[in-house]
């Protein structure tokens, strides 16, 4: 009969200790030194081939370009956007939801809440400017359109129960020399504010009247010195020739001018002929702002005031693209000098604290209709930090800025540009992105991404079973022609690598956002439809 083996009960390192007038038993050294095998030393375990060190080796620390160390770990990806603000869309190499939020970025990400939004025409920069109006609406900023060209923001802003008002078709007539909410609420303030208040009123004023004097149905030029000290003096005296709470008008500018009064005399030191030649040609500059293709436009009061407290506010300037692209930009001119000059008023006198987003859309527009518009953003962006407006300019190509006729003026929207901490760049051809290179650093890769989106790699048709190019379900047996760099943007912060996103529009997005109404071709199997 086989006898019986009793198992020491000593298994862990706590039922091993002693006294020292008891010497260890057998089976606890046995049990000790199967514990020392299972867990090594500090510095390895002893004995020949047991691979133990002299020394501790502290580790090293290596560091390499992500062209090096991909070779080692080749899954090496920039990390994302922080997940809030506006959603764009899935990154195409990841699908994490990428997000884009110029306003609280400030001083976190970026130093400013500037954008800068760029790609071909047609590859979808309005639908995602007008994304972010509808997500920020909802935060609590401001859409503010101050010259809708295209008349494309009209159905957003109304969607958002906001105010637009149509200029030029007949029905409207706006005074660029309004005082917006002032009007109604200067008596009550104090004699100081209120002197103060109009004197940036009328400064305003006649910066006003030089951009639109600067364009081709003004003067077609600057106003010299002369002339700017003339039309400075005509605006106060036009203005303080007002009754209470009516603002002047361009024709009671050229009222003033034609006059001749003693203080207008002394200050441009002529009389007589000399005078009359010192100002005969910006008064024909003011007949022509009020007449002419421009008639019915500037030469009034204003019919249809701005909504400020409403959630959103445009001005619809469509109906001008049929007289000519020079009435178009004195319209530009004019709407933007009274929107930001309504706003400004009201903020100066505590009626409005609300932040704005200012889409500024078709800038290749604003850029060539001359230096005023320049000069109102170059004054924009310069404040926006302050203000936490988020400014958004949109535009085709960064030859754009070079269409302005003065270096000066090329220089402030070069400054634009540098002001803009965010990029969001689309489809752009390869001689595009090598003059982006010039202002935000792209790598290669970036290079070649947003160069496979500029047009198409085949002749062929992409077949999308879903969705048709508006986003419209589609029969399984069509076929459909989608741009491939159509919704997707490459989103650049300062020098960090670049985020690609895709964006996907909601239906009812795709009711407010249509930007055209060219209906695209679809084709079925047996031919065109």
């Amino acid at each position: 009969m086989a006898r019986k083996h009793k198992t020491p009960e000593v298994s862990t390192p706590h039922r091993m200790t002693r006294t020292a007038d008891k010497a260890p038993s057998r089976a606890e050294r046995r049990a000790e030194r199967a514990l020392a095998k299972r867990f090594a030393p500090r510095l390895g375990w002893s004995g020949r081939f047991s691979g133990r060190a002299p020394v501790e080796d502290p580790g090293t620390v290596y560091t390499g370009p992500s062209t090096q160390a991909g070779a080692i770990y080749p899954f090496l990806l920039g990390a994302g956007l922080p997940p809030r603000g506006v959603p764009v869309g899935r990154d195409v190499l990841t699908g994490e939801l990428v997000c884009i939020d110029p306003s609280g970025w400030t001083g976190q990400l970026t130093t400013n809440p500037g954008v800068w939004v760029m790609s071909q025409p047609g590859a979808g920069k309005s639908a995602l400017v007008k994304r972010i109006c509808l997500v920020y609406a909802a935060y609590g900023h401001m859409p503010v359109v101050p010259g809708d060209v295209k008349g494309e923001y009209s159905e957003l802003i109304r969607g958002l129960g906001g105010s637009v008002v149509r200029i030029g078709d007949g029905s409207n007539r706006l005074n660029p020399l309004d005082s917006g909410l002032l009007k109604g609420h200067i008596k009550g303030l104090s004699v100081e504010r209120r002197e103060a208040l109009l004197d940036v009123l009328n400064s305003r004023r006649q910066e006003t009247l030089i951009a639109l004097l600067s364009t081709k149905h003004g003067l077609g030029r600057t106003p010299n010195e002369i002339e700017r000290s003339a039309l400075d003096t005509a605006v106060h005296l036009a203005a303080a020739g007002q009754p209470e709470g009516i603002d002047p008008v361009v024709t009671d500018v050229t009222d003033v001018l034609r006059a001749a009064p003693s203080e207008l005399r002394q200050k441009l030191a002529a009389d007589g002929e000399r005078y009359q030649d010192l100002t005969r040609s910006v008064i024909a500059g003011l007949d022509n702002l009020v007449g002419g293709p421009l008639k019915g436009l500037f030469d009034g009061q204003t019919t249809a005031p701005l909504d400020i407290h409403a959630p959103a506010v445009s001005v619809d300037i469509s109906a001008l693209r049929a007289r000519g692209n020079d009435v178009v930009s004195a319209g530009m001119i004019a709407t933007w000098a009274y929107t930001y000059s309504s706003i400004d008023s009201a903020r100066s006198i505590g009626l409005m604290d609300r932040k704005l987003v200012l889409p500024m859309d078709e800038m290749w527009r604003a850029l060539r209709s001359g230096p005023g518009l320049v000069d109102a953003m170059d004054a924009i962006s310069r404040l926006n930090r302050v203000t936490d407006d988020v400014t958004i300019y949109v535009t085709h190509s960064l030859l754009d800025v070079e269409a302005l006729p003065t270096e000066m003026d090329r220089a402030k929207a070069r400054g634009l540009m540098d002001r803009c901490d965010t990029w969001v760049i689309g489809a752009s051809t390869e001689e595009e992105l090598l003059r982006v290179t010039g202002k935000r650093q792209l790598t290669e890769q970036e290079r070649m991404m947003i160069g496979s989106w500029a047009s198409a790699t085949t002749t062929g048709l992409d077949i999308d079973p879903t969705h048709d190019g508006d986003g419209q379900t589609a029969g399984r047996d069509e076929e459909i022609t989608r741009h491939p760099g159509r919704g997707k943007y490459l989103i650049k912060v300062g020098t960090r690598p670049g985020i690609a996103a895709a964006l996907e529009l909601t239906p009812t997005e795709l009711q407010l956002y249509r930007t055209d109404n060219n209906q695209r071709r679809t084709t079925t199997t047996g031919g065109s439809r």
